[in-house]
């Protein structure tokens, strides 16, 4: 009985033993699948965020790409005219185009401090474009190639600048503990200088049409 007693405790000690260890074994592959798993998820999910954020770089640097193009091509046609120079229009209403897309692609997605400054610079944008067809018909022709010149090297220069600097701080790329302080005071004066000369080119063209 004794022999007996000693082999049951024995095979019941190697069966529980063995029960106990596959047990412990499973226990150790879901917690391992578990952990495979998150760790999965949170790649994922980084490369989700890179994707993201590689998507923002490409689309702020496209959207000042073209603003810069289209201040530059209406500099250009200003500068072309007061010289003499024959001027084809296709230039600046390519870089318009390319802007008045870019811009609207942008609206969808631009955080609503950034979207301020790239709105201000639109309509600003617009006007500089009204300038340029303006010069023809202005009545005082010498004063308004000075004026055009102002303000594509002026206001609107400091409107793209202001626009680049708004984008690099979104992105994380410049930041400035006084940066929103300045964005306030430059995008104020760029709505000033721009609210200005547009009543400047209404006054022309309503006078134009009086005098038609």
């Amino acid at each position: 009985m004794t022999t007996l007693a000693v082999a049951l405790i024995s095979v019941g000690g190697t069966l529980g033993g063995t029960l106990g260890g596959a047990v412990l074994s499973q226990r150790a592959g879901r917690a391992e699948a578990v952990e495979q798993n998150q760790r999965a998820d949170r790649e994922r999910e980084q490369e989700r965020n890179d994707r993201a954020q590689q998507d923002k770089r490409d689309l702020y640097a496209q959207l000042n790409t073209t603003a810069r193009a289209y201040r530059v091509a209406a500099r250009d046609a200003v500068q072309a005219a007061q010289r003499g120079e024959s001027v084809d229009p296709a230039l600046l209403d390519t870089a318009k185009e390319a802007w008045a897309d870019q811009y609207s692609q942008a609206q969808m997605a631009l955080p609503k401090d950034v979207l301020e400054v790239a709105s201000a610079l639109n309509r600003s944008l617009g006007v500089g474009y009204s300038v340029v067809k303006q010069l023809p018909s202005s009545p005082d022709l010498d004063g308004a190639y000075r004026r055009a010149k102002t303000w594509f090297s002026g206001p609107l220069s400091d409107g793209v600048y202001l626009l680049r600097v708004t984008l690099r701080h979104d992105l994380g790329v410049e930041v400035d503990p006084h940066f929103q302080q300045t964005r306030v005071q430059m995008l104020a004066a760029l709505n000033a200088a721009r609210n200005n000369l547009d009543q400047l080119l209404f006054a022309e063209r309503a006078q134009a049409a009086r005098s038609a």
